[in-house]
């Protein structure tokens, strides 16, 4: 047994029963397992169980014995207090801390067949790219299936953002500025960058952002890296972050942003710098995507954002490094434009523009392709990938489909499958 593979069958849920009891015997309901989490911090975020009639909501953490937790360190950890369920393969160790808070500890060990734990080490073991890679025929891909997959993306994501809005009161502008948040995070920081971004009421952000220091120095002292100055200009931060939380009353709330696994070009140093900068630059952003009927007009909105000057010379706070403008990079540009701008401009349009489909469809038309992985994966066996749409719709393909291993849901699986 492995961690990794404690955390795919949890994920998976292949277990031979689900009536499962914590180390106490108590009856735990897993209502929902959590999003697999394979950077920095617990294993599984956004779970939610139901224990003696209580339903906790949190992250849950696993580990093969008990006591790894302790030699993990995880206890001095800010990213590990929030745990809701300890899930381990072996319990071997009582944890002080656990049990003090009441947070139930589950093994596993029993839930999980000898014979399918041997299957599944095979399976995740498999370096082939997609299940159906050796019978593949890109010929066996359907008309208008990059259009389709799409159309599904941007109505999964525009159901999300209308969720966002009946919460915010159908605020475009604030769900914008969470959304934005979300995506300079990339994948290492979204979920803390749209965190830190709710914690702000929006109509703070309008009144500040035209002090081109305000919103950077708020941004920065709610990620908890204003609690000891440097250097000049992080003094300068502080006093501003001082003022604005007393004059709005902002809560002392703090989210901890990570570095880790991450290029110096996508510290969250410079991505929160950059992000206080689009609002300085543009006082009327919403209004500028939601007018732009080409792509050129929203690469002319991205163009001038870059980091403060402090960050001319720097990466981190109080280290020096070589002099580099940290403005915002095509394929950067290009990812936001993609995740948030279309997404929002779409859902923004959608009941009161017959055209806005189409118009959408021609800003993937025009913008590059993706170059990561997946995309190379496609491209490996033989597929011609062009553009954003084609690129978007692979990319999300893979992910709905091919990575759940859905093939009998599948377009392409099923012509493949029944002429095998």
């Amino acid at each position: 047994m492995t961690e990794k593979l404690l955390q795919y069958l949890w994920n998976y849920k292949v277990f031979k029963y689900y009536d499962f009891k914590d180390i106490e015997g108590n009856s735990v309901e897993i209502i929902q397992s959590g999003k697999w989490n394979k950077d920095a911090g617990p294993d599984f975020l956004d779970a939610k169980i139901k224990i003696n009639g209580l339903v906790l909501a949190g992250n849950i953490e696993l580990h093969i014995r008990s006591s790894d937790w302790i030699f993990h360190n995880h206890s001095q950890d800010p990213n590990y207090q929030n745990i809701i369920l300890h899930v381990v393969f072996l319990h071997d160790a009582e944890i002080s801390e656990f049990t003090d808070k009441r947070i139930p500890t589950l093994e596993l060990k029993h839930y999980i067949d000898e014979d399918i734990l041997n299957k599944y080490k095979k399976f995740i073991n498999e370096s082939k790219f997609i299940a159906c890679e050796d019978i593949f025929n890109k010929e066996k891909i359907p008309v208008n299936f990059h259009e389709e997959n799409i159309l599904k993306k941007l109505e999964e994501k525009s159901l999300e953002l209308e969720q966002a809005l009946e919460v915010h009161k159908n605020n475009f502008e604030a769900v914008l500025f969470h959304s934005f948040a979300y995506s300079f995070g990339l994948k290492v920081n979204a979920h803390i960058f749209k965190q830190i971004a709710e914690s702000i009421d929006y109509s703070i952000v309008n009144k500040i952002r035209q002090n081109p220091f305000q919103l950077e120095a708020l941004l920065f002292g709610i990620s908890g890296w204003l609690d000891k100055t440097e250097d000049d200009q992080m003094k300068i931060w502080k006093r501003e972050f001082e003022f604005i939380k007393a004059k709005f009353k902002i809560l002392d709330l703090k989210f901890h942003p990570k570095f880790l696994r991450l290029r110096p070009p996508n510290f969250p140093t410079i991505r929160l710098s950059q992000l206080a900068n689009l609002y300085y630059q543009h006082q009327n952003l919403f209004s500028k995507i939601m007018t732009a009927r080409k792509v050129e007009e929203l690469y002319d909105i991205f163009k001038p954002v870059k980091a403060s000057e402090y960050w001319d010379s720097h990466f981190n706070f109080g280290t020096v490094s070589k002099f580099q403008l940290k403005t915002l990079s095509k394929d950067f540009t290009n990812l936001i434009i993609l995740n948030t701008v279309l997404p929002l401009k779409y859902t923004y349009h959608k009941y009161h523009s017959e055209e806005i489909t189409d118009q959408i469809m021609k800003f993937y038309r025009n913008i590059p392709a993706e170059k990561n992985s997946l995309v190379q994966g496609w491209k490996n066996l033989g597929v011609s990938i062009s553009d954003a749409m084609e690129s978007q719709s692979l990319i999300y393909h893979y992910k709905n489909l091919c990575d759940e291993k859905n093939c009998l849901t599948c377009s392409i699986g099923f012509k493949l499958l029944k002429e095998s």
